[in-house]
């Protein structure tokens, strides 16, 4: 699981708390690290805010899934208007969170995603 924005408090405290439910979670506050992180660690799916500075959320999006057509994207930002919804499924993104979103509602969403994962393996 990789878990990436810029505001440094959420994304730690957003790895600390999926570290605590069990997924091995990686943290980072900009883009241009994730992309080197994703790399080496090859997550199966990822948290990612949107209006980060440099590279966007939905940029890097873009990227990542070019990279793995299988990875679990899930957008978590303050942009829940029409056009920003839009533009995260354009990106590539499997789901689409407001912030503040409930930990329980986005673990479960993560927890349904590995579990679709695992059956389809077998």
């Amino acid at each position: 699981m990789l878990c990436v924005d810029d505001n440094q408090d959420a994304a730690d405290s957003l790895g600390a708390l999926l570290r605590l439910v069990g997924f091995d979670a990686r943290v980072c506050h900009d883009a241009a690290t994730a992309l080197t992180v994703a790399a080496a660690f090859s997550p199966e799916a990822c948290v990612l805010d949107i209006t980060m500075p440099g590279m966007d959320g939905c940029e890097l999006a873009a990227l990542m899934r070019a990279r793995d057509a299988g990875l679990y994207l899930v957008a978590v930002t303050a942009l829940g208007d029409e056009e920003a919804v839009a533009r995260t499924e354009v990106a590539g993104f499997d789901l689409h969170f407001v912030k503040p979103v409930a930990p329980q509602q986005l673990i479960d969403a993560l927890f349904a995603f590995e579990q679709r994962a695992r059956w389809s393996d077998d």
